[in-house]
């Protein structure tokens, strides 16, 4: 015989309500301390070449066009500040033959230029989710774990498959990056799932602070766009 129970619908409704109401509360927990560091409108707190970066529907926008090449790579400069320890937070979404990135721990350099850490990402999938650094090229690549002596001597352990992790990002949409640095520790993860992994001790390329930039690369026409930008500033 079946044994009804009038309550059970009911009970499933509020179990499923608490369970939301609980991954509410922890998502917005996580959110805690963070700041927006665009305000969706204009370009305001950011500074880059002109002409060269815009506001669309909400999103920071660059591209270059057969019509309108992009010759010199450039970046756009946040003005809030030149953070040490930090986490930052941020969707993107490339197009074309993209080559884009977030610098951080960085330095200006003339022409809208930057040098320092990037937090890489490009259509083909080469490097988004590696960091990159000028002059030492990628610190760390795609599922790679990366200590890095006084001397600039590397050890590196495997900690996923390149292939199998770029299959965690939506090649076409939005994908949420998230960067996290700590001292000597950089940590990149990309829609939850984690990257790379870097412990940087080579003084001569180790910046502990510097600004955030977003890049704009030089080559074929290509669109990055950036959207929900926030930092969790420790220092």
């Amino acid at each position: 015989m079946k044994v009804r129970h009038p309550f059970s619908a009911a009970a499933v409704l509020l179990a499923s309500l608490c369970l939301a109401a609980a991954a509410e509360t922890s998502s917005g927990k996580d959110e805690e301390g963070f700041v927006s560091m665009f305000n969706g409108k204009d370009l305001t707190g950011w500074e880059g070449s002109p002409g060269w970066w815009e506001v669309r529907d909400g999103i920071l926008v660059s591209e270059s066009t057969p019509e309108k090449p992009c010759k010199r790579s450039h970046y756009l400069y946040w003005k809030g500040g030149k953070p040490a320890d930090f986490e930052m937070r941020f969707s993107f979404r490339i197009g074309g033959q993209a080559n884009s990135g977030v610098q951080f721990r960085s330095e200006t350099r003339p022409n809208w230029d930057a040098w320092g850490y990037q937090a890489d990402l490009d259509s083909a999938g080469v490097y988004t989710g590696c960091l990159y650094q000028h002059v030492r090229g990628l610190v760390a690549q795609r599922g790679q774990k990366v200590r890095i002596d006084k001397l600039g001597k590397k050890t590196i352990t495997e900690i996923g498959d390149a292939a199998e992790l770029l299959k965690t990002v939506d090649r076409d949409g939005w994908n949420e990056y998230r960067v996290l640095a700590e001292g000597r520790r950089i940590v990149l993860w990309i829609n939850g799932v984690l990257m790379c992994e870097v412990e940087d001790h080579e003084p001569k390329f180790a910046l502990p602070s510097g600004i955030i930039a977003l890049q704009m690369h030089q080559g074929p026409p290509m669109k990055a766009e950036f959207k929900d930008l926030r930092i969790r500033i420790q220092k």
